[in-house]
């Protein structure tokens, strides 16, 4: 399994813990781990991987933001600090001022263009679903 597809399914897990307490959705920030995301989505793997790690299905939805990454905190109580993958783009190039700031201040601030939402994607596919799907809230 790769370092990308690893992170996936830890956040999936968090994911998961978020959705059962209420919480709001983690917000994808990783353009790296997002690709390895698009790469499983509507496998049989894929599915495995939701019911293993967040105890449900997961879909991919678009969700446009910016700002602290909540999450955060419940990763490293879990995991230890987040690992460069978090901090890498698609293509495979770190971005090295990210990750100095998330290593000074403990605290992440980023972008992000889609997340998860709980239940099975329509169609069945486990791909994107419509725009019409609810964005998630920040808290």
């Amino acid at each position: 399994m790769s370092t990308a597809t690893t992170e996936l399914g830890r956040f999936l897990t968090i994911t998961g813990q978020r959705f059962r307490t209420g919480q709001s959705a983690p917000e994808m920030f990783s353009p790296a781990v997002d690709k390895a995301w698009h790469e499983l989505l509507g496998t049989p793997a894929y599915e495995a991987l939701c019911l293993e790690t967040a105890d449900q299905p997961i879909r991919h939805v678009a969700n446009n933001g910016h700002g602290p990454i909540a999450w955060v905190t419940a990763y490293e109580a879990a995991y230890g600090p987040l690992p460069e993958i978090w901090f890498t783009d698609a293509d495979g190039s770190l971005d090295q001022g990210a990750i100095a700031r998330y290593r000074e201040t403990g605290t992440v601030v980023a972008e992000w263009d889609c997340g998860p939402a709980g239940g099975p994607a329509g169609g069945g596919d486990g791909g994107d679903v419509a725009p019409d799907q609810p964005e998630t809230a920040r808290r």
